[in-house]
């Protein structure tokens, strides 16, 4: 069977576009750890039939940031130190393993790629608007995977950055340093033009190990 003439179908389903409304309010921390997703309330907020929202819930149950709880529907799923840990750490492994593919790759090529996303990092650290700061420090890290070529590594990030975004709206009480956070993401990208395997990993194991004492310091008794 010849199916060389057959191009890829370009549309997406209502359900994956509603999956992606809800999993940026979920990110965004519009819907809160613990909150209940109401199916009617839902559908009409997002002008959706319940058939297409429910396999989108669906899918967000699989990816894990809802879970279902039988008799009373579908919930945001709840956030704690171990989580912030386990996706930090899992973090690191993709991101780790994104990154020596740079560093054995076009070096430049990526490199400029980074530099040109931690301008915008630069750029959303001077209007002290923590949700601008957040979403360039993702597409940061979203182009550091990307740039790798790797598209399964890729798929893994998206799901892991979700997950931080959770983690940072559920239990980070204060932003970060704006100077620091840029200087680490300069580490990272000078350390991909470098081609220095040694620094970029050392670069990365710092940047995810502050973020998990940072974001648990509030949760932290004493």
């Amino acid at each position: 069977m010849d199916l060389t003439d057959m191009e890829p179908v370009e549309r997406r389903s209502t359900a994956a576009i509603v999956a992606d409304r809800i999993r940026t309010a979920i990110m965004r921390g519009t819907f809160p750890p613990g909150t209940q997703l109401g199916e009617v309330e839902l559908a009409a907020r997002l002008g959706v039939s319940r058939g297409p929202l429910r396999e989108a819930m669906q899918r967000l149950v699989a990816e894990g940031l809802l879970r279902s709880e039988r008799h009373r529907g579908l919930f945001v799923r709840d956030l704690d130190a171990t989580d912030v840990r386990d996706i930090y750490h899992a973090r690191a492994s993709v991101e780790r393993a994104a990154g020596l593919l740079l560093v054995d790759g076009d070096r430049a090529a990526a490199a400029d790629r980074l530099v040109a996303a931690l301008g915008a990092l630069e750029v959303a650290a001077t209007t002290g608007d923590p949700a601008a700061v957040a979403d360039a420090d993702h597409a940061f890290h979203t182009e550091f995977v990307a740039a790798s070529g790797s598209p399964r590594l890729r798929r893994m990030a998206d799901g892991l950055l979700v997950e931080t975004r959770m983690c940072l709206a559920a239990l980070q009480q204060t932003a970060p340093p704006a100077a620091g956070l840029v200087a680490e993401h300069r580490e990272l990208a000078d350390a991909v033009r470098a081609g220095d395997r040694d620094r970029l990993t050392a670069a990365l194991d710092a940047h995810m190990a502050d973020a998990v004492a940072r974001i648990l310091a509030p949760v932290v008794t004493v």
